[in-house]
């Protein structure tokens, strides 16, 4: 872990050392940068990964309860980045070329990298002031849910998404009385077929899990250590612990002082780059155009993406001319389940559904002009990795299949794959 001041010579910063700024920071030198690389992240802690925080934390044996470094300090030295714990990035001072940290410190770039994630989103103003909601964002939160995940203890989900689900999921796992609570009619509304969210919601309820939809949060108060939560029809339920996901807000706070475009997200091109052409964004803090889905902008909250994008805008900093064209990708784990979606299944005008001999489901979907352009599945285990793998490379290649081959089982996707343009 560095100690460094300010760097003297400009050299490449990244802000943000996450999965996406990490990454970003051992590219660059792997590209062969031979200048200064610092990389600026606001937890005291080295890069660790974020993915086990709502599944392997939460359930895990004590020794699962670590952080999963990303790299240690031995490879960051090897590497020579100068790591900086500890410490926010609150200017971009754009004239002198400038990272601005909090204490004072200024740093000289040549190129700058905003990989400042997002933040949990706080629940309104109506829960917001009340004491004792926990929030799952980094792994001191994690820490704090797992020492109240006890057996018997009352747990109230706010929010049916991934984060929301895969923590009711571990809670059950350890023996809690849990009730999730969504406003929509279905969980996983954003990203997820609606056959994929009933399967993930018929196992949670199977395991004990209260799930809730269409059901407003009205009111929480806390009384004697208590919380109770006032549905829209008058019920109250009490709550030992209540935990929100409720989504997350892009971290662009720095961007938008610095006077760069900000819309969902640090507004960046095809090539991730800013309004400010020696400025780039990547990750969960930047909204991107998708050349697979005619230009349509998006930002992704997803580990691969930040992997991708981290080291797409590596290389873009370095003078590579590359647009930013990986398949998204999504996966969660709760209970025995994993769930893979790759592409963007809102984007489709026909489902193609394929059964396969094993029990699993795999739903394609089909754009209006014969396009792939999402495939989602469910299964215990790892059964749907390699099907979705499959599809994520048709939907790189832009392929049209045939949709009775696609719904076949006994048709391999690697056979069209094959057939599909290089």
């Amino acid at each position: 872990m560095g100690t460094a001041s300010g760097t003297a010579a400009a050299g490449m910063v990244v802000v943000g050392a996450g999965e996406c700024g990490t990454r970003a920071a051992f590219e660059l030198r792997e590209a062969g940068w031979p200048g200064p690389i610092t990389l600026v992240g606001a937890e005291n802690v080295l890069p660790y990964e974020r993915p086990p925080l709502s599944k392997s934390v939460l359930t895990g044996s004590e020794g699962a309860c670590r952080p999963t470094p990303l790299c240690d300090a031995r490879a960051l030295q090897d590497a020579g980045i100068e790591f900086i714990a500890g410490v926010e990035v609150t200017g971009i001072d754009r004239d002198r070329h400038q990272a601005v940290l909090a204490d004072g410190r200024r740093i000289t770039y040549q190129r700058l990298l905003l990989a400042t994630g997002a933040r949990a989103r706080r629940l309104p103003p109506a829960g917001a002031d009340v004491g004792g909601v926990r929030y799952l964002r980094s792994h001191a939160d994690a820490l704090v849910l797992r020492d109240r995940l006890r057996p018997g203890a009352r747990i109230g989900v706010i929010g049916a998404g991934f984060i929301g689900l895969e923590l009711a999921a571990a809670a059950a796992a350890r023996g809690c009385a849990v009730t999730v609570i969504e406003a929509a009619p279905r969980p996983l509304s954003r990203a997820v077929p609606a056959a994929i969210a009933t399967t993930v919601a018929d196992r949670h309820r199977q395991a004990g899990v209260d799930l809730r939809c269409g059901a407003a949060v009205e009111r929480l108060t806390r009384r004697n250590g208590t919380l109770s939560l006032e549905l829209g029809g008058g019920e109250v339920l009490e709550c030992d612990t209540v935990v929100a996901g409720v989504g997350a807000v892009p971290e662009t706070e720095s961007a938008e002082k610095a006077g760069l475009a900000v819309d969902n997200g640090i507004r960046v091109d095809a090539r991730l780059t800013t309004s400010d052409p020696d400025i780039f964004a990547a990750g969960d803090c930047c909204s991107f155009p998708h050349p697979l889905y005619g230009g349509r902008r998006i930002r992704l909250e997803a580990w691969r993406n930040a992997q991708d994008q981290g080291r797409a805008a590596a290389r873009n900093m370095l003078g590579d001319d590359q647009p930013f064209a990986a398949v998204p990708w999504f996966w969660s784990d709760q209970f025995d389940l994993t769930l893979q979606i790759a592409g963007l299944p809102d984007t489709a005008a026909q489902e193609v559904v394929r059964h396969r001999p094993d029990g699993v489901t795999v739903r394609f979907g089909i754009g209006t002009d014969g396009r792939l352009l999402s495939a989602a599945a469910v299964g215990t285990g790892n059964a749907v990795a390699r099907d979705i793998r499959l599809a994520e490379l048709l939907i790189a290649r832009r392929a049209t299949p045939d949709p009775a081959a696609l719904s076949d089982p006994a048709t391999a996707l690697k056979a069209l794959l094959r057939q599909a343009p290089s």
